[in-house]
């Protein structure tokens, strides 16, 4: 795919040879945005050692909270796949919505209305800058592939999920996938 097809809903896999890169070595982001403007998303495949109580204490439920990215890590985002529930969200693509009214969505969490498949809470986010990630992807730092899990990426996704998404794609890729994470390491 070319940066001309970019639009919100794809997957970006990052590509092996992003090597040292903390945030982004061996992510799989989810393009929440992409516009004339920039674009933004949502690493899937890195959670963190914090539960949405741990942030937020009212909400009584204890659903892993992610890395989003390194911008605004200091702000809490979430995509979910129930737009009926959560008003005021912003469809993605494929079933998957951003954001939404927060008080409604502490409520219906505590209610046991919303559970954790429903749901991805994030610490920040991905973003670029206007042409920023079509020079990626001309740089081959990414991969861009269709969300053919549509909303069940919200539950599928986990620290192996890049693998699995590298290992669909053959070839050479199939060996990146079964390398260690630290080649110093082989």
């Amino acid at each position: 795919m070319t940066p001309e097809k970019l639009k919100k809903g794809l997957l970006l896999i990052a590509e092996p040879s992003i090597l040292g890169d903390v945030s982004f070595n061996r992510s799989v982001i989810l393009l929440a945005e992409h516009n004339e403007d920039g674009s933004v998303g949502f690493i899937l495949n890195k959670p963190i050692d914090y539960t949405i109580n741990d942030l937020v204490p009212e909400i009584e439920a204890s659903f892993k909270i992610y890395n989003g990215g390194p911008v605004e890590q200091d702000n809490l985002y979430f995509i979910h796949s129930i737009p009926e529930l959560i008003t005021k969200s912003i469809e993605i693509s494929n079933g998957i919505y951003w954001g939404g009214d927060f008080e409604l969505t502490k409520s219906l969490i505590n209610e046991g209305k919303i559970n954790k498949e429903d749901i991805r809470f994030f610490l920040g986010y991905t973003g670029w800058e206007s042409k920023q990630l079509a020079t990626e992807l001309q740089d081959n730092s990414w991969i861009i592939t269709d969300n053919t899990l549509k909303k069940e990426v919200l539950s599928k996704s986990s620290k192996k999920f890049w693998k699995e998404k590298i290992s669909e794609l053959g070839g050479d890729y199939v060996i990146w996938s079964n390398a260690p994470e630290n080649p110093n390491l082989n």
